[in-house]
């Protein structure tokens, strides 16, 4: 928002310390995160009161009123009852926007302190420029020597490489195309309603579970025990429809099968947020979340789907501009956590109209920047859709865009019945 990137008064400013420090107080991991320091803040009892949960969290200790006392004098942060009011400006899904607004009102003050003490000493320009230089480098880690990256590369001619491990998918032809889902990359796979997208998804979320990542699903269209349900019947190889009424519907064997499947699904650890309302900045406070909740697992997030996620800006109707703001979020958060954000998309009806059915790119629904800001792109067909005569239950995952590979069709089987994915050969994957 401009009013939050734009500080002219001392009160938006102080509304901004005080939401920082409440949500250090709500979320105490942030701490950890923060890039902000005590002198940051332009008032004197925030930077004190800052210095102290800095230093209670170092010592593995939970951040509250409580502890604050016990260790500082609350009367010079204008007592407890200021520092539960701090509670209530809390806001961890804004937390990085109020850093933004801390620390340019930080450099802001500095560069006036700088300009005033080169005239009051007399610098030499030099002096300036290196002092208004390193003050800029606040929150800035991406700076890389060519000498250092040379360095690292030197040996890998006489050296095995060492692959980084990628989530794959448990799909054969998938995994030679894409070498599975890269740390940092953001794919999208779209699909028309109805296609399978929502079982593909939750294929690779229990893959990706099951190779020890931490499968994060933002689901924005179907309730959590409803997913839960999906990841049952796939699982178990259980027919959906008798997932309604598990005690009438299911066979004795299938009730004996049935804690054999729940305690595999458990192995997955997958998370599901299931808000029907949901920002990027909001999953993004969530997953930083998990990942401190969970920090022996590598993060993979799954979203259902694209056209679901709330802009921050309406830009006056457009879809095309909201869902360009989107996809760079998205790609922003799969770079910023060095994970793979995998989102699902709608294709629009044109597709119908063609004697081929089969997608491209340009189906996708308000595709705005996204055909930009994906790493890789993967639109599914299935024949049986479009003619339920047909009895092969052959799925394709049309790969238009890879950046890291060869772009390709690769096969597997769809059982729409239970939702689950099976190799080409009809293997059961991972």
């Amino acid at each position: 928002m401009k009013s939050e990137q734009t500080i002219g008064t001392m009160p938006q400013l102080c509304l901004a310390e005080k939401a920082l420090l409440g949500s250090f107080l709500k979320e105490n991991h942030l701490l950890q995160d923060t890039s902000i320091l005590p002198e940051h803040f332009a008032e004197g009892r925030h930077r004190l009161l800052l210095r102290l949960m800095k230093k209670i969290h170092s010592q593995s200790r939970a951040v509250d009123s409580v502890t604050i006392a016990l260790e500082g004098d609350p009367e010079i942060f204008g007592g407890l009852s200021y520092v539960q009011e701090l509670l209530s400006y809390a806001n961890p899904e804004r937390y990085e926007s109020y850093e933004d607004i801390v620390l340019e009102d930080w450099k802001q003050r500095e560069k006036k302190n700088i300009l005033t003490l080169a005239v009051k000493e007399e610098w030499a320009m030099d002096r300036v420029i290196s002092a208004l230089q390193n003050m800029n480098q606040a929150k800035i880690n991406d700076h890389r020597s060519i000498n250092d990256e040379l360095l690292a590369v030197y040996d890998d001619p006489w050296c095995e490489a060492k692959q980084p491990p990628t989530a794959l998918s448990g799909i054969a032809q998938l995994d030679a195309f894409t070498n599975g889902f890269q740390d940092g990359d953001l794919t999208i796979i779209a699909a028309r309603p109805s296609m399978g997208k929502t079982d593909v998804m939750l294929h690779l979320a229990k893959q990706a579970g099951w190779q020890r990542y931490l499968p994060v699903i933002f689901s924005l269209e179907m309730p959590a025990h409803n997913i839960t349900k999906r990841l049952i019947a796939s699982t178990g190889g259980f027919n959906r429809a008798k997932m309604r009424d598990p005690y009438q519907h299911l066979t004795e064997a299938q009730k004996n099968h049935w804690s054999t499947v729940l305690g595999r699904l458990n192995e997955t650890e997958i998370q599901l947020f299931d808000g029907s309302s949901q920002s990027v900045p909001m999953m993004r406070a969530k997953l930083r979340k998990m990942i401190h909740e969970f920090p022996d697992r590598k993060p993979i997030v799954f979203i259902d789907y694209l056209g679901l996620i709330t802009p921050n800006d309406t830009y006056g109707g457009n879809a095309n501009q909201q869902i360009g703001e989107i996809s760079k979020g998205l790609k922003a958060m799969a770079k910023d956590f060095n994970c793979p954000v995998v989102c699902l998309a709608q294709l629009n009806r044109s597709v119908e109209q063609r004697q081929d059915k089969r997608p491209s790119m340009s189906d996708i629904r308000d595709s705005g920047c996204v055909e930009q800001d994906a790493d890789m792109m993967i639109l599914l067909y299935r024949e049986k859709y479009y003619d339920r005569s047909v009895k092969n239950p052959a799925l394709e995952l049309i790969i238009t865009k890879n950046r890291n590979g060869p772009v390709g069709t690769a096969h597997a089987v769809y059982n729409e019945n239970t939702g689950e994915i099976k190799d080409a050969d009809h293997q059961r994957a991972i």
